[in-house]
């Protein structure tokens, strides 16, 4: 049997650790006995992106807007129907992970790690944590328990936990150290992209301070490039670099975090930020009520996903399908009028 072969590029720019091209998934829809495919579900719809070495991308947007199934075909958890997702290896070579032979993906797996949503599923209470954590070094080849236990003492250290529980079980752990666990567990093999899948959603907002902090503190320390998803915009505000906002599977506005916060230019964006509470009781907050619902991504209106709910929209928003078009410095943007609104935004921090 001939070798498999990774498909190689050197596209991606300098710095530049992960690029997303044209990234689609679309899952079928059947019925009927003989389960015959009538249609498609385009959870992720034509997604480009790209992510600094060091830096933090935030992945925004609605519950259902494709932003778990963008970053699960990133890590090729799930594969992708198009697209391309390159990554460049510590030794410079740019390899397309969504095209990659199972052997050499299972190499690459130490570079792309995942942080889960819920601290308390994503955790076998069956297993201590030194089986948690090291499980990772185990699959990849460190045999020697006492190897792994160095290890797994070392990680627990870093994310703030004490070794001596390696031992324990997951119960006797509030939330917030479950995820911290999910964090050792994510970085047991040294990773260079961590993608975050909500990590903080289900803990308390005391608690979602002190992870994400870490996660920040973790980030400058090993110099590690993160993909955070989330939906929770004050929480992106302080973590990411970069923004990319997402509606029906697709990107509306991309760009730097406090550009977008202080002036959006997709009239989706400048709804979602209504919503962010601000922490001032004299300041009054005028909240953007959008009307309709959310776009049905099996069967989504045409032109604009978001014209049906859209006050600017005009019939060309009706007919024509906007494209992710650079407007100024760094900033795209996914609107037939996007220079010409005056879109409400968020004050400085």
């Amino acid at each position: 049997m001939a070798e498999a072969t990774v498909e190689t590029t050197n596209t991606t720019e300098s710095g530049t650790l992960l690029e997303v091209n044209n990234l689609v998934k679309h899952f079928p829809i059947q019925k009927g006995f003989l389960k015959r495919t009538v249609g498609s579900v385009r959870a992720v719809d034509d997604v480009s992106f790209s992510v600094t070495q060091g830096k933090t991308l935030g992945l925004v947007g609605e519950s259902g807007c494709g932003k778990t199934t963008t970053s699960r075909c990133i890590l090729r958890a799930i594969d992708p129907t198009s697209g391309q997702i390159l990554f460049r290896k510590e030794d410079g070579e740019t390899v397309d992970v969504a095209t990659m032979p199972y052997q050499p993906l299972r190499d690459l797996r130490r570079d792309m790690q995942m942080i889960f949503q819920d601290p308390y599923g994503s955790l076998n209470p069956r297993m201590s944590l030194f089986d948690i954590v090291g499980e990772p070094l185990l699959v990849h080849g460190m045999k020697s328990s006492s190897e792994r236990a160095d290890r797994v003492a070392e990680l627990l250290r870093l994310v703030g936990l004490r070794p001596e529980y390696m031992r324990r079980f997951p119960h006797a752990f509030s939330g917030g150290e479950r995820q911290r666990i999910g964090i050792a567990r994510a970085l047991a093999l040294n990773p260079r992209l961590v993608v975050a899948d909500e990590p903080v959603s289900a803990l308390d907002v005391s608690v979602q301070a002190q992870v994400i902090n870490l996660l920040q503190e973790i980030q400058e320390s090993l110099n590690l490039t993160y993909l955070f998803v989330a939906h929770d915009l004050s929480v992106v505000r302080h973590i990411a670099d970069e923004v990319a906002v997402m509606y029906v599977g697709k990107i509306v506005e991309l760009g730097d975090t406090e550009k977008i916060f202080a002036n959006p230019k997709h009239p989706y964006t400048s709804a979602l930020l209504s919503s962010v509470p601000i922490p001032d009781p004299s300041v009054r907050q005028d909240r953007i009520i959008l009307q309709g619902e959310v776009a049905n991504p099996a069967n989504p209106p045409s032109g604009c996903y978001f014209h049906p709910r859209c006050e600017y929209a005009t019939d060309q928003c009706k007919t024509e399908e906007p494209q992710l078009e650079l407007i100024d410095e760094g900033r795209w943007v996914s609107c037939h009028h996007a220079k010409d609104l005056d879109l409400t935004g968020l004050s400085a921090k």
